[in-house]
């Protein structure tokens, strides 16, 4: 297939992405934006936190974005997946499961994070209805209810006063050991219950959880659960065209987007812990409006 011409190639296309390609829109760049159409937060009912948005549904986000974005003729979308990157700043070439070919002045990787499966028997039925991972986008839904967090290690040490914020009626299963400290450890037993035998089953009607079951035969009644998702990055490409990546799995970024490799750039959840629609779009306008002065910048010196 003919190799496609573009100054910008967006990988990914959530919030990140989109909000990318609309800045880059409006500067009259020519941009693709590949997106395999499998959104992380397609298991969840709405979308929250996001001004004049709060409560839209994935699905229905995306499409009022993409129609707004459609008033730029120089972007376009398309549904497949980018599987290869080589070149250099001003000449990158990217490859598509479906065979499509694009060159392109600077890359965007907005892919954020998939979901590894937990093995918690019994999450699958709730999760995205009943069972969450960030309180700030559906604690307000959970609020005063009582919930069981599914967490383990230093990490509790900060969710469990931050999810005390919605519920104080809450208990913590760390379906194993615990990993915490001998100090840690005392500190949350003084606060809130917490059990370390493995969870057995979640029991759940139409979504909504009722009662989490341990080996030990404890059972926790519970409306509502918070757990550790067990993420991988939504692509290996940023690492094999040589990108720096964080301890946590992330492409490690300046506070424009720039990556450790000249003209790649990366925002959304791939680049960052804060997994938050509207921070992800945040991101993706910055990175935006990086490459376009790059570009500019560039075409600028090439015409002296």
């Amino acid at each position: 297939m003919e190799k496609q011409m573009v100054d910008v190639v967006i990988i990914g296309g959530g919030p990140a992405g989109l909000n990318a390609a609309l800045v880059l829109g409006r500067a009259r760049k020519k941009v693709a934006v590949i997106d395999e159409g499998r959104p992380r937060n397609a298991v969840t009912g709405e979308t929250h936190g996001f001004l004049t948005r709060d409560g839209i549904k994935p699905g229905e986000f995306r499409r009022i974005a993409r129609e707004e974005i459609s008033a730029y003729p120089s972007v376009f979308f398309v549904e497949d997946t980018a599987v290869s990157i080589t070149g250099t700043d001003g000449q990158f070439h990217i490859e598509t499961a479906l065979g499509n070919r694009y060159e392109s002045k600077k890359v965007l990787f907005t892919v954020g994070m998939k979901d590894r499966p937990v093995n918690v028997p019994g999450l699958k039925e709730v999760y995205g209805k009943s069972a969450f991972v960030c309180p700030y986008c559906d604690g307000w839904e959970l609020r005063d209810q009582p919930l069981v967090v599914i967490n383990k290690g230093a990490e509790l040490m900060h969710f469990a006063p931050l999810i005390s914020g919605w519920s104080k009626n809450f208990t913590i299963c760390t379906n194993g050991p615990d990993e915490l400290t001998d100090t840690e450890r005392e500190a949350l037993q003084k606060r809130v219950p917490m059990f370390t035998s493995p969870i057995q089953h979640i029991d759940s009607v139409d979504g909504i959880v009722q009662r989490v079951i341990l080996e030990d035969g404890t059972i926790i009644p519970c409306r509502g659960i918070f757990f550790k998702p067990d993420l991988v990055a939504g692509s290996d490409l940023p690492q094999a065209i040589g990108c720096q990546m964080t301890e946590m799995g992330n492409v490690e970024v300046d506070s424009f987007g720039k990556t450790s490799v000249p003209g790649i750039f990366s925002a959304g959840d791939a680049a960052s812990r804060m997994h938050q629609a509207i921070a992800a779009a945040s991101m993706g306008s910055f990175a935006a409006a990086a490459m376009n002065n790059e570009l500019n910048a560039e075409a600028w010196q090439q015409n002296q």
